[in-house]
């Protein structure tokens, strides 16, 4: 089946399985960011946006896509590197495999929301699974970053 999609404003074209998922697409077109989890949309390691809405991509299936905008990591590297900041320095980062879905839902969740309290946050991001932390170093570092984003931190 043809498609035509864009990945971070790039414009692809091409021929694919009718049952491809679209972390499949995305990664065979470089964006190594998305990350394959559990492939049961649980995990939130998958999570890209597609018309600037997050969405889990290892289940999502790629001819949905036709005509699409799909934004990966690859695509917000100032905003990622920004928000990364804070959570290195809440030592929220541990391992670093949940941070790309992490992340992604994180700049969603601020582009949606506006002056989130920490139960919409964690609302938001329950779809991300971290082993490694107790999420309190991430929240820390959302409230921080919300914070300065709002201009009321300087760093």
């Amino acid at each position: 089946m043809k498609i035509k999609l864009w990945i971070n404003e790039k414009l692809y074209e091409d021929d694919v399985k009718v049952d491809m998922p679209l972390l499949e697409y995305l990664r065979s077109k470089g964006c190594y960011s998305v990350k394959r989890g559990c492939e049961t949309s649980n995990c939130g390691l998958c999570t890209v946006w597609l018309e600037k809405k997050p969405i889990l991509s290892c289940t999502y299936p790629l001819i949905r896509c036709n005509n699409k905008h799909i934004t990966t990591l690859e695509g917000l590297q100032d905003k990622a590197k920004e928000f990364g900041e804070f959570l290195a320095d809440e030592g929220a980062d541990q391992c670093g495999f949940c941070n790309t879905g992490f992340i992604m839902n994180v700049l969603a969740m601020v582009e949606e929301l506006e002056n989130p309290q920490e139960e919409e946050i964690r609302a938001y991001l329950q779809g991300n699974l971290c082993r490694c932390t107790g999420y309190m170093g991430q929240i820390r570092a959302i409230k921080k970053f919300l914070e300065y984003k709002k201009g009321s931190l300087k760093i």
